[in-house]
């Protein structure tokens, strides 16, 4: 028959705790640095849709160009974007899953919209491109116990 040992107290057979795994600085950084990142695209989508809803001379109409929207229109969308972007930004911080799953989204979303607009301004939709692209990086490899260990979030 087998042993009874008091309750809490592990009998000799019992393997031993698994040791406290630390929270990479990396990993951590990755998702500083995505929500850091998201909130300087989201200041960016604000304050040019901002600028196109203010001055109708603000974005050049483009000749030939499938995706050529009203600038009005454009700087609404921009603005609105801008707005999604910083919350998705400050809910990062949080450490839940849905997130980051909100942060991938919306980053995927912002760089399908400059990808539109890449006539207006090439140089800057290539780089937010780029950043967004970081950010779904980012995001994507950081796991939910490295979570749960930095944030104390809900396992």
């Amino acid at each position: 028959m087998a042993e009874q040992y008091p309750r809490g107290q592990a009998g000799p057979a019992a393997p031993p705790p698994e040791p406290e795994r630390r929270v990479s600085v990396v990993t951590l950084g990755g998702v500083v640095f995505a929500a850091c990142v998201l909130g300087l695209v989201g200041s960016y989508h604000v304050i040019a849709g901002l600028s196109a809803i203010l001055s109708d001379n603000y974005y050049e109409t483009q000749n030939n160009y499938a995706y050529d929207f009203d600038v009005n229109t454009r700087g609404w969308v921009e603005m609105l974007t801008g707005v999604v972007v910083l919350a998705a930004a400050l809910s990062l911080f949080s450490g839940r899953t849905w997130a980051r799953v909100v942060g991938i989204v919306i980053a995927g979303l912002s760089a399908m919209e400059h990808f539109f607009f890449t006539p207006y301004h090439p140089v800057w939709s290539a780089l937010i491109i780029l950043l967004n692209v970081l950010v779904i990086w980012s995001l994507a490899t950081y796991s939910h116990r490295a979570a749960h260990k930095a944030y104390g979030a809900p396992m």
